[in-house]
């Protein structure tokens, strides 16, 4: 099993003095941490995409690209790329510059995204959100696989046999497709043969069970080799000495920016109760210490039917940069060792 973390860049705000720190220490403060991610042995280190005033992260290649010049074996993924609201040739272009500059260790998540802003700021309709991203990712494969494209569309100009450079060092860019919850997408990804990356921030893991076996069933009818059908997770998590300790640091900011979320989306105001729940034995929350971690990660891994990358995602809360730097280095020298030990595996 991979393990790393994905970062949406999130500008760091204190929940009780409600000072900021400037964008230029914040995003020095990423590349800190994905160079320790790195050095401590996690497996790969995502940046999402989002064009908000709380995040930093609308051009996430160019935090991918300074990342790569300061690290050596991690891979350096998008957690999402909004295809929708994209070009894909852009998008293959810039990630394959990403894969020359880090020695092929380049990966997209396509997805379509959490949020609508993207879509009325590139000049596209909300209301054609599937046919956009559909059309797209198909546009994308395509480029994976040919260095000349013929392919028309709805949405963008057709390409009529232009080359589509650079190409990048690896001879198959892994492209994820991430998903929410909908049938259709994991049904989707199963049928292109794609690897799975599921988000999963709140209720219970083993409830997409279902919607994995489907993946899974569509994969196998399409004709999928099993080890082709990779299942990744990104899940809400953090790490300290205690599992107290990690919990009481990790909410402050974590109900900040949920509460604040919900408001546009009408949820109620988040509780230190539904909090705790959720970090229970069978919640989605990977909150607590190295060993709590660690027997969560494997009944996750069991209830899924084994999975083949797990990502924290840390950076929804608000929390100091010495905090993360700690929770990065219990992830790869406590956590990781020990999950790989009892399954077995290297990796």
């Amino acid at each position: 099993m991979q393990i790393g973390i994905d970062s949406f860049a999130a500008a760091i705000q204190d929940p009780e003095t409600g000072t900021t720190i400037s964008p230029t220490e914040r995003l020095n403060n990423l590349l800190e941490e994905i160079e320790l991610a790195d050095q401590v042995g996690l497996d790969v280190f995502g940046v999402g995409e989002h064009h908000r005033p709380e995040f930093l992260d609308s051009a996430p290649t160019i935090i991918l690209a300074a990342a790569a010049a300061r690290t050596k074996n991690i891979r350096l993924s998008s957690a999402v790329t909004v295809l929708s609201a994209a070009d894909p040739v852009r998008v293959f272009q810039e990630f394959a510059t990403l894969d020359l500059i880090s020695q092929g260790r380049a990966e997209i998540v396509a997805g379509r995204g959490s949020f609508t802003e993207a879509y009325p700021l590139f000049g596209l309709k909300l209301e054609d959100y599937d046919d956009l991203f559909v059309e797209k990712l198909d546009l994308l494969l395509k480029i994976r696989d040919n260095k000349t494209v013929n392919w028309s569309g709805k949405h963008r100009p057709a390409l009529t046999g232009q080359g589509i450079y650079p190409r990048p060092l690896q001879e198959e860019m892994p492209i994820w497709l991430g998903v929410g919850g909908t049938p259709q997408s994991f049904a989707r990804a199963g049928f292109l043969g794609l690897p799975l990356m599921v988000a999963i921030i709140g209720g219970q893991p083993h409830r997409f069970r279902p919607l994995i076996d489907l993946y899974r069933e569509a994969g196998s009818r399409a004709g999928h080799a099993p080890e082709k059908l990779k299942v990744g997770l990104h899940m809400l998590g953090f790490l300290g000495d205690t599992t107290q300790e990690a919990a009481d640091t990790f909410y402050p900011g974590y109900a900040v920016s949920f509460s604040n979320i919900g408001k546009e989306r009408g949820w109620p105001p988040t509780t230190r109760a539904q909090y705790d729940a959720t970090r229970g034995k069978t919640g989605a929350f990977l909150i607590g210490d190295a060993e709590t971690v660690v027997e969560k990660i494997l009944y996750t891994n069991e209830a899924l039917g084994g999975i083949s990358r797990l990502d924290f995602q840390m950076t929804v809360a608000t929390l100091p940069h010495a905090k993360m730097m700690k929770a990065i280095e219990i992830l790869g020298t406590e956590v990781t060792p020990a999950v790989r030990k009892e399954l077995g595996t290297g990796a």
